[in-house]
């Protein structure tokens, strides 16, 4: 997941109009950007300990390391300065309880100035300073191998740090231009983290040896699956309501009956389950689209789908508005599948450039698989139109950079904070979800004939997904009978959880799969690896970085740096588009979907819900008076 991750925002709307426990909406047939149980401060009493149940405790307290998960972004944001947070339609916004002002000054080079909150103090009493910030550089710029940082977040852009006339200003000069100049620094880390690749890569796993936020992390106990955040008693800014913050590891299966017993307060849940938990006057449930998408991606390393015309067919076999419905409908949202590899729908500037690569068209899916020399063979049946089989290795060996994270197998992960693409980086999430119902999800087709080569060989895809997904494996199912349509028989290959990412996806060893990646407020920069053309690395290996679909060009790349580098909002936006419709014309990657966000929650609880991309304003969150 992303730095920016999956989700920060605070739009004023929603501030306004949440009251009723609703949201900022983007308008349109898509549904509210943002569904939270908003309450002003006053109304909020104080003290409390609020527990909140999660996928699993972190396994590292650093969002810039491999290991990072949703739940280390998410702490970081309740610990940590934020110089810029986002708003529900992942726009970032200054945070002033840090920041007083951020300026571009000069544009060549590109200089930025920040001043400070003169009241910005670390834990142990040290103002937060320049100091900071150029060890922070220094970690993450890439020049120090001994520094296990899973990526550098446009850091490596910057030749200069300095303190500035005082010492709340201070003074960042840029070697490259940087767009999304706005991203670095959130979280900081204090200079005791980043000072040392010691601190670094083993100090910062488990503790933390200064913060600063409206809450103190107390202890992350592994054996008890918690992690304790208490009031920072040396925070500045508007305190914190609650006395006690709780995240407690917790399967899926067990949040709905946790929530009824009052173990827990506040958990996210299943489309599935949200009318059960509904039925309970005691709890409220909050929906809307999550800041992370799913998609089908296309291995067009080796095998049938190195045929971009193959490709292209695959994706006019699938229908893509049935696939919505199957997930989005129970969760009470829009069925709309999503448009678009780099902004969310419910992101401002979103565009849906699908129409690159055409709209679901049997006959022309078929037509493309007979210019790639698949021709009808014999009849096929539902029985061997989706078959299952052993996996199959692909040849060659590939390398993956590790830049912001691996993608989610799950359609089920809360968090609040990035590059599956990634925030803080974060690794697989094998949480499963109820299976879901497949109404509206298309008429029954009968498979068309098994498409062959001229040596009577089947056109066969190896089609993987995670063993405990159920959604993913609903939605894998559908996939498999459209594309029998065109006569293409897929193998589906379920396998174990902890092994679907590393043992498969990163090795390039599928055709087909299922998984997903957080949005970004920050998409240019942020998208950039999971985008970038593969490239032969010295010792012959294939360097993918994050393009686990193994197919890029030259001109996404190029237009990819362009929006990263150009300083100009407007112009970065529509060279992000042109580069999104050219990802849809490579067909390595197709959206289907922003997964759905339910939150379920005690009625007493408010400032919590549904937050989509938005942060969470943790000093706010508690219990009613």
């Amino acid at each position: 997941m992303p730095r920016t991750a999956i989700g920060t925002i605070a739009l004023v709307a929603v501030a306004s109009a949440a009251a009723a426990g609703c949201s900022a909406s983007s308008g349109g047939d898509t549904a509210p950007a943002v569904d939270v149980a908003s309450a002003a401060r006053s109304a909020v009493r104080d003290g409390g300990t609020l527990r909140w149940a999660v996928d699993d405790i972190p396994r590292t307290l650093n969002t810039f390391q491999s290991a990072a998960d949703p739940q280390t972004a998410r702490i970081a944001g309740a610990v940590l300065p934020a110089l810029f947070t986002v708003d529900g339609r992942g726009r970032p916004q200054r945070d002033p309880d840090f920041l007083e002002s951020a300026t571009v000054v000069s544009k060549s080079p590109q200089v930025v100035e920040y001043k400070l909150n003169p009241k910005a103090v670390w834990s142990d009493g040290r103002p937060i300073s320049a100091d900071d910030f150029a060890a922070q550089w220094k970690a993450l710029s890439g020049t120090t191998p001994a520094y296990w940082s899973a990526h550098n977040d446009g850091y490596d852009r910057i030749s200069d740090v300095q303190r500035g006339p005082d010492a709340h200003q201070i003074k960042v000069t840029f070697s490259r231009p940087l767009a999304t100049w706005q991203s670095l620094f959130t979280p900081l880390y204090p200079q005791a983290v980043t000072s040392s690749p010691d601190a670094f890569n083993d100090g910062s796993r488990s503790a933390l040896p200064a913060t600063a936020g409206p809450f103190s992390l107390q202890e992350v106990d592994a054996r008890a699956g918690t992690a304790t955040l208490v009031r920072n008693p040396t925070w500045w800014g508007d305190p914190a309501k609650l006395d006690r913050l709780v995240f407690t590891a917790m399967p899926s299966s067990r949040r709905a009956a946790a929530l009824a017993s009052g173990s827990v307060d506040v958990a996210e849940v299943s489309p599935s389950e949200k009318s059960a938990v509904s039925r309970d006057r005691r709890l409220a449930v909050h929906r809307a689209p999550d800041a992370v998408y799913t998609q089908l991606a296309l291995n067009g390393g080796s095998g049938p789908l190195a045929d971009e015309r193959v490709r292209h067919a695959v994706a006019r076999a699938i229908d893509r508005k049935a696939i919505a419905q199957l997930v989005l409908r129970p969760a009470g949202l829009p069925a709309v599948p999503l448009g678009n590899h780099l902004v969310m729908a419910s992101q401002d500037g979103y565009q849906d450039n699908s129409s690159a690569i055409g709209g679901t068209d049997v006959k022309s899916a078929q037509a493309l698989l007979a210019d790639a020399g698949w021709q009808p063979g014999k009849s096929a049946s539902p029985q061997n139109a989706a078959a299952p089989g052993p996996a199959h290795a692909h040849p060659g060996h590939t390398h993956t950079n590790a830049h912001r994270g691996h993608p989610h197998p799950a359609t089920h992960a809360p968090d609040a904070g990035a590059s599956g693409p990634d925030a803080g980086a974060s690794a697989p999430d094998p949480s499963a979800s109820e299976p879901l119902a497949a109404a509206g999800a298309g008429e029954t087709v009968e498979p068309a004939a098994l498409r062959t080569d001229r040596s009577g060989h089947p056109l066969t895809l190896q089609f993987v997904l995670p063993e405990h997904d159920a959604t993913l494996g609903t939605v894998g199912d559908h996939i498999a009978h459209m594309l029998a349509r065109i006569g293409v028989r897929t193998q589906m290959t379920r396998v174990a959880d902890n092994s679907f990412f590393q043992d498969h996806i990163a090795s390039g060893d599928f055709d087909l799969a299922l998984y997903s990646w957080p949005g970004s407020a920050y998409p240019a920069t942020d998208a950039r690896p999971v985008y970038a053309k593969p490239v032969p690395g010295a010792d012959g290996s294939l360097l993918v970085q994050q393009n686990y679909a193994r197919v890029g060009t030259d001109l996404i790349d190029k237009l990819l740096d362009q929006a990263g580098s150009e300083l100009n909002p407007g112009k970065a936006g529509d060279l992000t588009k042109r580069a999104d419709a050219r990802i849809w014309a490579a067909a390595g990657s197709i959206p289907l979907y922003q997964r759905p966000q339910v939150v379920a929650q005690n009625t007493q609880v408010v400032n919590v819900g549904a937050f989509g991309f938005q942060t969470p304003r943790y000093q706010d969150i508690g219990f009613r008076r």
